[in-house]
């Protein structure tokens, strides 16, 4: 009976050795978007914390070559709040760009980005 339990024991054993295994081996999904400084970017905006609008806009777009050259994808987001960055710099045609970026990308922020446009009365770029 001994020997049937220390065989049990070491079947068991070898299996959850075989599935930790092979869990530790499978590949990880890469994450869906790269964030870089967009997070902390928008956390301090919003806390009245931030750099000024031309610090966040050079930040913003240092991530965005960053993310470029790894072929990674920008968040929901990043390219419209550029664009109000960019409208804060008094850059309309830019922040237009921007906004139109993000919802190609995005085309879900369609009602947000038509609002940014009607609210902000900037000329709309064809």
């Amino acid at each position: 009976m001994n020997a049937v339990l220390n065989r049990r024991t070491l079947g068991l054993l070898a299996v959850a050795l075989a599935c930790a295994f092979t869990t530790g081996c499978a590949n990880r999904n890469p994450p869906l978007y790269d964030w870089g400084s967009y997070q902390a970017q928008v956390y301090e905006h919003f806390k009245g914390q931030g750099k000024g609008p031309q610090e966040q806009l050079a930040a913003m777009e240092e991530d965005l070559q960053e993310i470029r050259s790894t072929d990674g994808h920008v968040p929901p987001g990043f390219h419209a709040h550029m664009g109000l960055l960019y409208l804060a710099l008094g850059k309309d045609d830019q922040a237009v760009q921007s906004w139109r970026t993000e919802q190609t990308l995005f085309p879900e922020s369609k009602p947000y980005i038509d609002f940014l446009l009607s609210t902000n009365k900037v000329k709309t770029v064809k």
